[in-house]
């Protein structure tokens, strides 16, 4: 029997999810200027087809497209070796990183505000509504 619904695993995979990639911009910021230093970032695709493979459908058709039952929820970091910016080998972009510092940190309050409002109802439920 599950307690909660799976809307809490979700905001959880979400919220680490934001969090690993605020770790990477961090990284990306503070290594601005130090010589040979790649860019990283969040592997955003591999979590999305993670939470895909997850999913149960039912075939109704031999033509429908198959899920695959396989699920793997590793958040994975990628460094960006291809390019280089500045002089000195580093490829960080520093506006690049703040207009995505930005929004990570709207994703991640927006997400912490869902789980408040979830847990504010469940509270509700548990004090008979008053």
């Amino acid at each position: 029997m599950n307690l909660f619904s799976d809307t809490f695993t979700t905001l959880e995979n979400s919220l680490n999810f934001s969090t690993k990639k605020n770790a990477a911009i961090s990284d990306n910021i503070a290594n601005v200027d130090t010589p040979g230093y790649k860019a990283k970032d969040v592997a955003f695709k591999e979590v999305l087809e993670g939470e895909i493979n997850g999913l149960q459908a039912k075939r109704t058709n031999e033509r429908h497209l198959p899920f695959n039952s396989t699920k793997d929820n590793q958040i994975t970091t990628i460094r960006n070796e291809g390019t280089t910016y500045n002089h000195n080998g580093n490829n960080v972009d520093i506006d690049k990183e703040m207009n995505d510092l930005a929004k990570n940190q709207i994703q991640y309050q927006a997400l912490v505000d869902r789980l408040s409002g979830k847990f504010n109802s469940l509270e509700s439920v548990i004090k008979g509504g008053n």
